[in-house]
Formats: structure tokens, C-alpha cells, sequence
């Protein structure tokens, strides 16, 4: 199954593959000439000291150098051509199925780990479809015509080399199995060094301020020794390989000069027939060998082959309907009926959700950690789909639209905001890339942006560095309203972040986040009471239920788990504003 998957990518390049396999063919064939220019050269040119037929065999010689290097060129040329194309379009079409696997998909697997497969694995895969089937090809075909010619001039000493080939393909499937396997726990655990690597590199800043980094060295080198000792099980069966094979190749070898010793002496065969038999012998014990070994490499490469089609396999658990329709424009209305989730089976995060919220109102998400506030965000974008129940925006049940346009009316502004690491312009425009100077400034404006970045060196390209490390958390946080203004979506989910700012910060992306929510239906998970007063209502959420619901007042005159959590948290705050 794997194999016609691969070759299939081959096939897709018929041109330059038929191409590749004349020139192959050609270069087989012609390196079959020398062992029988030997045997003429034997037996006529040194017999009968013909130097003008050792010119003309030199001339020959040299003409069928010149064919087979230009036959090889053209047979490398373009098959490594259509390598460098399958390596394209295998990462290209890897890579856009990542983006279309749910968010579930990702929860689940480490980026490095997704990182090693794009690339290492490909290349892996590209080694067997382009070096490694050129090679078994080249050395298949020239086993079979050396066999041929070696058959044709003396039959009884080619079953020496017949005899012995069964025993070597034993050998061959028998250590292959091995290298497989040892071959895929090798790739498995690079990939988890890899993953190491990745997440030291993205928190490095934690690194440095709890000063692990010798702990984390030492973490990769355990990561390491893991693979290193992967690679000597699999270099000590390699190791063992290759002597095995040459061993009864040469065996072969000796058993026929041995036995042709013999004709020659009895008149049967000729001196240069023995000569050119042992060359074309030994041209068929190397491309035997060289089978063999490419088999082993093959064997190495089905892990990585395997991996890298287990993401292509991978099917996103949220999907459209095959009658999802556009969701045109919106007003923004959103109606929960009876909605129930659980990332685990067994393990509900949310149950029996009801809530209906208005165009246009905003509504605060409140309640301890754990509670369900970001997993009920995570539904309405279907980041993930509820087990049960449903949701509806403007009376449509998101199932039923594509998630493009559900999405394309949804805003979403995180608690921590991560930046791409190019410039403030390109992260802007991420809301609406065709956004014109004018629509990318105002957006600015409107998010209290524009004066920080114009005081920058190079304003809106500047370069904000891996994750926007070189802004502060108050800008990237303006970064990111902006580029959400400029999207102008219907629909607002806020996990307001304010929290962690300091006072003339959080000023600012307040400023910034009144303008961002004017006219939108907003669902803000609230972290401070600032954030609480803007809202018309506030949910409170507890072990995945809505057990309270209403305006600040009156949760506050229920006396339950909202005013609990407002004498907690919120009192400090409330004194502030006072």
C-alpha cells in the first residue's frame, strides 16, 4: 500500500522518469562492454600481437565511456529532477493538511515532533523514491544482463553464482526485518530530541530566569543518548550485513575461478573467456550486494514513510458538512441549547449549557479555574464540536456552515497574545490582507497603537522577533486589537488580559478594547471588575454549568458564587476604582 502511494508521486513525472529510465538502461547495458573487450583483448590482441585491433578496442573503449557517462548524466539529471519535485510536493501537501486538522490534533502532538516528520522524514522518503530506486534499478538491470551474458558463455559455472543468490535474499529479508524496525525507533526518538530542542528554544526565557540550563543540556543529551544507542543497534546490524553478503559473494567468486581454472586447462574454455566470466562475476556479485543493501536502506526508510503518511491519513475531527453553506452577514445573535463536551470520554468539561445572547450585547465568562469559561470559547469558532446540543449564530447551526465563513465573522483577542516574528505591518494585516495604508493605520489608531509604532526605528517594519518578544506585553496586546479591528468581525471573543499590565497599559487596551467591542456581540472571560462592569450580563460557570446568570447587581444579591468571587477577587479592585 505504501509503495503504490510513493510511486505514485513518481508517476505523476512520466516525462522525465521515461527519460531517466532510457538513459538508465543505456548505462546498464553499456557497462556490460568492458568484461567482453577483456576477454577479446586475452585472447587476440595479446595472442596475436594485433596492436592495430588494440587501438581500435581502446577507440571502442573510450566511445562507450562517453556514451554511458552522458547516459548516467541524463539519468541522474532527471531523476533527481523529479526527487527534488516529489520532496515539494510532499511537504507542500503535508503541510496543508496540517492545516486543515482540528485543534484536537495539536493538543495531542508536540510541534517538533510535527516539525522533524516536514522535514527529515521527506527527506528520507525522497533518498528511496530518487538515490535508492535509481540504484536498484541501475544494478537490477545490469545483475540480469551480466547473468544473461555469463549464462550464454558457460552455463555450468553461472550456477555457482545461481546456487548462492537464494541464500543471500534469505540473509537480506532476514536482517531487513530488523533494520525496519530499528530504523523507525531511531526516527522516533531524533523526533523526540527534536521536540526537546523545540521547547527550550520557544520558553527560553524561563530557561534563563530559573537558570536550568544546565538542566536542560542535560535533558537533551539523555534525549540524544536515547537515539545514539537506537543508531548502534541499527550500525552493528548494518555492520554485520555487509561482510555477510561480500563473504558469499566472494565464495562465489573463488568456487568459479576454481572450477574455470579447471576448464581452461582442459582445452574448454579460453583464457580471456575465464577473465572476462570472473569480471562479469564480479559485476554480479557487486550489483547483488548493491541490491541487498538498497533493500536494507528501503527497509530504514518504510518508518519515515510511515510517519509522514500517518499525518497525511489523519482526518480533523471538526469537518464541514457536504452541504455547508456561507455564512453571509451576521448580527452577531448566539444561542447555546443543551451543550455538552468532554475532551475525554468520561471527563465532562461542559454540560447542558443554555444561554442565549443578543446582537450586539456583550457577556462576561466567570468562575474558578477549570470551570469551562475557555472550552465554551473553543465551541463557538468549532475549534471543537459539543458532544451534544447545539449551537446557533443568527438562528444558523454552525454545523451547517463552512467553517471559513463561520470564522470569518469571529474575532478572537487571547490572554496571551503570540505574534508572528515578521513585521508589525504583516501582523496587522494577518486581519485583512488586502487591508490598504489607510485601513491598517486607523486600525492602529483605534488600538492606541499607532503612536508606539511610529516612535520605533523602522515603524510598521519593525521586526517583532520570535513571538513579538521585542514588544512589550501592552503592545502586542494593541497589535493584536488592531489586527482584529481590521478584521471587523461580527462576533468578539475576548480572554481580556489586562491583568498582568501595568496601570497606564492597561489604560491604553482598555481604551482600545471599548472601541474593539462597540456594536459587537462579545463573550470576554473576565479576569478583573473592569472588565465585569462593561458587560450587560455575567455567566458564572462552575463544573461545566451555568449556575448563575444576570447583571452585576443582581448576581451580587443572590449572594452565591459570583459575589463569593467578587469579595476575593474583585474587592481590591473595586476600592481602586472607587
Amino acid at each position: 500500500m505504501q509503495w503504490r502511494r510513493l510511486l505514485g508521486y513518481l508517476l505523476s513525472h512520466k516525462l522525465r522518469l521515461s527519460i531517466a529510465a532510457i538513459g538508465l538502461a543505456l548505462a546498464s547495458a553499456l557497462s556490460l562492454v568492458f568484461p567482453a573487450v577483456i576477454r577479446d583483448v586475452i585472447d587476440s590482441v595479446f595472442a596475436d600481437t594485433d596492436i592495430a585491433l588494440l587501438d581500435t578496442i581502446t577507440f571502442v573503449l573510450l566511445a562507450v565511456f562517453a556514451f554511458r557517462s552522458l547516459a548516467s548524466f541524463v539519468q541522474t539529471y532527471n531523476l533527481n529532477y523529479v526527487g527534488e519535485r516529489v520532496v515539494v510536493q510532499m511537504r507542500t501537501e503535508l503541510y496543508a493538511h496540517l492545516q486543515t486538522l482540528s485543534i484536537r490534533f495539536y493538543a495531542d502532538r508536540r510541534v517538533g515532533e510535527l516539525i522533524s516528520r516536514i522535514s527529515s522524514d521527506v527527506t528520507v522518503v525522497r533518498t528511496v523514491l530518487t538515490g535508492n530506486l535509481s540504484t536498484f534499478l541501475q544494478q537490477t538491470l545490469t545483475l540480469i544482463g551480466a547473468v544473461a551474458i555469463m549464462f550464454y558463455l558457460n552455463w555450468r559455472l553461472t550456477l555457482f553464482i545461481i546456487v548462492l543468490m537464494p541464500i543471500i535474499v534469505a540473509i537480506g529479508f532476514a536482517l531487513g526485518g530488523v533494520i525496519r524496525r530499528t530504523s523507525t525507533r531511531v526516527q522516533d526518538e531524533i523526533a523526540g530530541a527534536t521536540v526537546v530542542a523545540e521547547e527550550v528554544f520557544q520558553n527560553i526565557r524561563e530557561v534563563k530566569s530559573f537558570v536550568r540550563e544546565r538542566y536542560e543540556i542535560d535533558r537533551y543529551n539523555s534525549a540524544i543518548a536515547v537515539a545514539f544507542r537506537a543508531a548502534v543497534k541499527l550500525l552493528t546490524v548494518r555492520s554485520v550485513f555487509g561482510p555477510i553478503i561480500a563473504f558469499f559473494a566472494f565464495a562465489g567468486l573463488a568456487l568459479i575461478l576454481w572450477y574455470g581454472g579447471r576448464e581452461v586447462l582442459a582445452g574448454r574454455l579460453s583464457p580471456g573467456e575465464l577473465v572476462s566470466f570472473l569480471i562479469y562475476g564480479l559485476t554480479v556479485a557487486a550489483n547483488f550486494a548493491g541490491v541487498i543493501s538498497v533493500y536494507s536502506q528501503v527497509q530504514e526508510a518504510i518508518g519515515a514513510t510511515k510517519r509522514v503518511f500517518e499525518i497525511l491519513d489523519a482526518n480533523p475531527d471538526v469537518c464541514d458538512a457536504p452541504d455547508a453553506q456561507e455564512l453571509e452577514a451576521v448580527s452577531g445573535a448566539i444561542r447555546l441549547r443543551g451543550v455538552s463536551f468532554a475532551y475525554e470520554a468520561g471527563l465532562k468539561v461542559l454540560s447542558d449549557i443554555d444561554l442565549n445572547i443578543a446582537a450586539g450585547e456583550i457577556i462576561a465568562l466567570v468562575g474558578p479555574s477549570g470551570a469551562g469559561k475557555s472550552t465554551l470559547f473553543n465551541l463557538i469558532p468549532r475549534f471543537y464540536d459539543p458532544d451534544i446540543g447545539t449551537i446557533r449564530i443568527d438562528g444558523y447551526d454552525i454545523r451547517q456552515v463552512t467553517q471559513s465563513s463561520l470564522r470569518g465573522h469571529i474575532g478572537i483577542v487571547p490572554q496571551e497574545t503570540l505574534l508572528f516574528g515578521g513585521s508589525i505591518r504583516e501582523n496587522i494585516l494577518y486581519g485583512k490582507l488586502d487591508a490598504d495604508e489607510a485601513e491598517l493605520i486607523a486600525a492602529a489608531k483605534s488600538a492606541n497603537a499607532h503612536d508606539f509604532i511610529m516612535a520605533l526605528p523602522k515603524t510598521y517594519d519593525t521586526v517583532v522577533g520570535e513571538r513579538g518578544v521585542k514588544l512589550s506585553g501592552g503592545q502586542r496586546q494593541r497589535i493584536a486589537i488592531a489586527r482584529a479591528l481590521l478584521k471587523n468581525p461580527s462576533i468578539l471573543l475576548l480572554d481580556e488580559a489586562t491583568s498582568s499590565l501595568d496601570s497606564e497599559s492597561e489604560q491604553q487596551v482598555q481604551d482600545a478594547l471599548s472601541r474593539l467591542m462597540k456594536d459587537r456581540t462579545t463573550l470576554i472571560i473576565a479576569h478583573r471588575l473592569s472588565t465585569v462592569r462593561v458587560a450587560h450580563r455575567i455567566a458564572v460557570l462552575d463544573h461545566g454549568r451555568i449556575i448563575e446568570l444576570g447583571s452585576h447587581e443582581d448576581l451580587m444579591a443572590l449572594q452565591g458564587l459570583y459575589a463569593r468571587l467578587y469579595e476575593m477577587q474583585f474587592r481590591e479592585a473595586d476600592l481602586f476604582v472607587a
